[in-house]
């Protein structure tokens, strides 16, 4: 399960897992914020009970806050701690503009540093997402990928598109395939893996040793397994995934974009996630998610 800003909360992780995920990845983290001990921070790193681990993926531009990071974060997740990742591939400007994410495609020395500095204080693998590209045209990812592999990462991860597409248009998988022949260490694919199929084929056509699923996993648990919900099974996710943001003090408002996930592609769903937007309350959401396991069953 790839990281995800705004959605790959501990609830998310949890469900994804359940559903078969390999690896659950945290939201970004902010290196700076840990350097100045932001609980808000933390509050992104930090596993909860029922996690067997996390993927921890840090963000920023300067190697010795990635020093600092990566000692306090392995201090204080321990065994929880699978692996530390360094986001190069983030392409939103109030990232990018403080020479985090895809800005470092630019700057492969500083990226290289930070990988190192990373590796000074972690036990566990350090690892990198990249972009084939931070503008159009200009494809640097089999280049900067062997830069990282040689600075000591673990295993890098590429999206197909460049930078400057945002998330527009195609994933061009073949790009992966290029790093994948450009480097030892293992590569894993992303960009479009919106099915369990597309996953698999990916793999095939890049030989990628793993994939991200991001968006195809909204609502979807059951990408990483392969197999297909019905009504009732992904109402039942709902409810547990509200009941899990309660449980781990997330902010309720984060179940109105559950609940167009989920019920995607279901009867009147558009009523139902207007519905959504009203709700303010656990409680509310299981009660809308009771009224349609009850219209479901007398259909």
């Amino acid at each position: 399960m790839a990281p995800m800003a705004g959605v790959s909360d501990a609830a998310y992780r949890m469900m994804m897992r359940a559903g078969g995920a390999a690896l659950a990845y945290s939201e970004m983290v902010s290196v700076a914020g840990l350097h100045y001990a932001s609980q808000k921070t933390w509050d992104l790193v930090l596993p909860k009970d029922p996690e067997p681990d996390i993927a921890v993926q840090l963000f920023g531009a300067e190697p010795e806050q990635f020093r600092e990071a990566a000692a306090v974060v392995s201090e204080r997740l321990g065994e929880k701690l699978a692996l530390i990742d360094i986001n190069m591939a983030c392409p939103v400007p109030k990232v990018t503009k403080g020479g985090a994410g895809s800005a470092l495609l630019d700057e492969p020395v500083r990226a290289g540093d930070i990988v190192k500095a990373c590796l000074s204080e972690s036990a566990v693998p350090v690892t990198v997402k990249i972009r084939r590209g931070r503008r159009m045209g200009e494809e640097v990812a089999p280049e900067f990928a062997r830069a990282m592999e040689a600075a000591g990462a673990a295993a890098v991860a590429v999206h197909g598109r460049y930078a400057q597409q945002m998330y527009h248009g195609e994933a061009d998988w073949s790009a992966v395939k290029r790093v994948v022949e450009a480097l030892s260490v293992p590569v894993i694919g992303s960009g479009d893996i919106l099915s369990h199929d597309a996953a698999q084929e990916m793999r095939a056509l890049t030989g990628c040793a793993a994939v991200m699923v991001a968006r195809g996993s909204y609502g979807n648990p059951w990408v990483f397994a392969g197999t297909t919900p019905t009504a009732a099974q992904r109402i039942s996710a709902f409810a547990c995934h509200v009941q899990l943001l309660e449980a781990t003090h997330a902010h309720m408002a984060r179940a109105r974009s559950l609940a167009g996930w989920y019920f995607k592609g279901m009867p009147h769903a558009a009523v139902w996630r207007n519905r959504a937007m009203g709700c303010s309350s656990t409680q509310d959401y299981l009660d809308m998610a009771r009224e349609l396991m009850e219209l479901g069953e007398r259909a």
